[in-house]
């Protein structure tokens, strides 16, 4: 199973951004996200879908609460960029945790998100879940939310699930260091703390140092 790293963001100039340098594997949004991009939903996905190859995955959440309305908006998120590799989020209520199964008979991927324990990422594992979003830094704040995601990676491959655990909502690189580290086998972080983890100030002094020496000696910044 091979590792995978999404954007979390509607922020499209991010997104272009990050995929123009980094092997984004897609992008993951959710209803706050997408209003914070001041945009329609329609047009967010329909720039997604331009900026993202078809094989990016594009994630995007229902916003209805209840069976039926999952299973419509499921079924109207499924289309976009004519279904290839759309994921769709469901949260691990009562009425998302019955919809899930529904949901994937349609041949429709799933990503069960709003996950705060491990017993709640276990029921929709054996919903049928494609992923599980455990919401790192809010898990922190009941306990260890770390230890409990990687907890959570443990049991699925002790009951042999195929549900793949996708980290969600962090706070600072060292949450998604220490996840790297352990083996999370996907996560989705926001633009900024992507370009933390990509960026330290060690390199760049490094490589003026470089290029400095490289000019007194030769007169050019060039090989």
């Amino acid at each position: 199973m091979s590792m995978e790293f999404f954007i979390d963001s509607a922020d499209i100039e991010a997104i272009r951004e990050l995929c123009d340098f980094l092997p984004i594997d897609g992008v993951t949004t959710n209803p706050t996200i997408i209003t914070k991009s001041g945009k329609e939903p329609e047009q967010v996905f329909a720039e997604l879908a331009e900026v993202l190859t078809e094989d990016q995955k594009i994630i995007a959440q229902v916003v209805s609460l209840d069976y039926n309305g999952i299973l419509a908006e499921a079924e109207r998120i499924a289309q976009i960029r004519g279904g290839k590799n759309i994921v769709v989020k469901i949260p691990v209520t009562r009425e998302g945790l019955r919809a899930i199964p529904a949901v994937k008979a349609k041949g429709i991927s799933v990503l069960a998100t709003g996950i705060y324990s491990p017993d709640q990422a276990f029921w929709a594992a054996k919903a049928g879940a494609d992923y599980l979003a455990p919401y790192v830094n809010r898990m922190c704040n009941y306990g260890d939310g770390v230890g409990q995601v990687m907890e959570l990676v443990n049991t699925l491959a002790q009951y042999g699930m195929d549900a793949k655990v996708c980290a969600a909502s962090f706070k600072n690189v060292d949450q998604v260091h220490q996840l790297l580290a352990a083996g999370v086998p996907s996560i989705t972080v926001n633009p900024d703390t992507i370009r933390d983890m990509v960026g330290h100030p060690g390199t760049a002094i490094a490589m003026e140092e470089f290029t400095a020496n490289w000019q007194k000696a030769y007169g050019r910044t060039t090989l």
